[in-house]
């Protein structure tokens, strides 16, 4: 069945069915399916059963769900949906990407399809203010761009995220990391060790960050602080879940993160969880773990280690006033260990590297690298390697001696 089809039955049922009302799916599915059987009659066409049923679904979908999309959005195999244009989709499945051959019936479609993405979290995109985050019932994170921005029409992009999240055991049987590195990091969360996760886009923070999460004791108090509420934590029960909010159309009514940050300080948290850190926020997000609130967590986009701690000064600098030495200062009292994610040219996703921070040396930031991945090779397409240990200890034990987790004599948790 082409496109081309499918838009004129879609235009053949809207002329002879009434859409408008209190219409229940049923009726409507009835209603499709009756459609269907007679424009099959009355053209000739010769579909069998299955064709019929899938032919039904698809344009129930474009009445009611999200039309094109909707059987993207319920195979669990696609990973992410990148709209560039009304008749350009592309989507990722199992790490690699490929044009859908579908398409939306026309840019009216897609532009209806995106306003109600945004009016089911309470986000106004327009002409105006043109780019926007949401996320759907499901907790798949959406990013809209409008024209006069995207210039060949409305771009949507729609990060999915696992019906049941994934857990560290997950993550090590997908080669993620090793038992032995999952084994520490669940010592140094439970002993309040502020970590910080970097990656590129796509590399799965988001995902680590929610799987760390798990790691948390039971009877803590968590504030979680997103742009787009995506975290999925499970086992805390004392949660408060915050999400940012855009300007209305009158331009008030903004609150960011470095806003709700501030707020969670006077919520008594015993951590807080900032989804991901770009700007501002960044300064107030370490000035909240240098006030007692140890175990922190969040996650931001970088290079590697030492480029995550660039920027961060970069995002600090740019929110006050302050000598760079300060700066340093502030984030080496503040965070303890880096944990840096990559996108493999396989399109796997691993740890590949892991540093502590040591305090500062002549007016530098030192790290002190733990684990470093190394690669071994390739194997039917398959990058194949290790997250290796590099030999040197965890220098700063304090937080894991008081929380009655030894250390050996290689600096390594028990």
């Amino acid at each position: 069945m082409t496109e081309d089809a499918v838009s004129e039955l879609r235009k053949h049922i809207r002329e002879r069915i009434d859409l408008g009302g209190s219409v229940s799916d049923s009726a409507l599915t009835d209603m499709v399916e009756q459609a269907v059987f007679n424009w099959c009659r009355e053209s000739g066409r010769m579909m069998t059963a299955g064709e019929k049923l899938q032919l039904v679904r698809r344009l129930f979908h474009s009445f009611r769900g999200m039309d094109v999309l909707q059987p993207l959005i319920d195979d669990p195999s696609v990973t992410e949906i990148m709209i560039n244009a009304h008749d350009e989709i592309f989507i990722e499945r199992r790490g690699k990407m490929t044009r859908y051959p579908a398409a939306f019936e026309n840019q009216e479609r897609l532009e209806d399809i995106i306003q109600s993405i945004v009016a089911g979290v309470n986000r106004v995109v327009n002409e105006s203010s043109p780019i926007v985050d949401a996320r759907l019932k499901d907790g798949s994170r959406v990013h809209v761009v409008l024209p006069p921005i995207a210039l060949k029409g409305p771009t949507l992009t729609i990060r999915k995220f696992p019906e049941k999240p994934l857990l560290m055991e997950d993550l090590v049987a997908m080669g993620a990391l090793s038992p032995e590195v999952s084994g520490l990091l669940e010592k140094l969360v439970a002993a309040r060790y502020n970590i910080f996760i970097s990656g590129g886009t796509g590399s799965g923070k988001t995902t680590f960050l929610n799987a760390l999460s798990q790691y948390i004791p039971e009877d803590e108090r968590i504030i979680t602080i997103e742009d787009s509420a995506e975290l999925q934590i499970k086992r805390v029960n004392n949660l408060v879940s915050l999400e940012t909010r855009n300007a209305n159309t009158e331009g008030r009514g903004k609150i960011p993160i470095r806003e709700l940050i501030r707020a969670s300080l006077r919520m008594r948290p015993s951590r807080i969880i900032v989804g991901e850190v770009r700007g501002g926020e960044a300064l107030d997000m370490l000035q909240a773990m240098n006030t007692g609130h140890d175990g922190s967590l969040s996650t931001g986009h970088s290079n590697g280690t030492k480029d995550m701690l660039s920027r961060l000064e970069t995002m600090v600098l740019g929110a006050a006033e302050l000598p760079l030495p300060v700066v340093r200062q502030q984030i080496a009292a503040a965070l303890d260990i880096i944990i840096h994610l990559s996108r493999m040219r396989d399109g796997s996703r691993k740890v590949v590297e892991i540093c502590e921070i040591d305090g500062m040396q002549d007016g530098e930031v030192i790290m002190n690298p733990l684990f470093q991945f190394q690669e071994e090779g390739e194997t039917d397409g398959k990058i194949t390697g290790r997250l290796r240990a590099t030999g040197n200890r965890l220098r700063h034990s304090d937080k894991l001696s008081m929380a009655g987790i030894k250390i050996d004599k290689e600096g390594r948790a028990k």
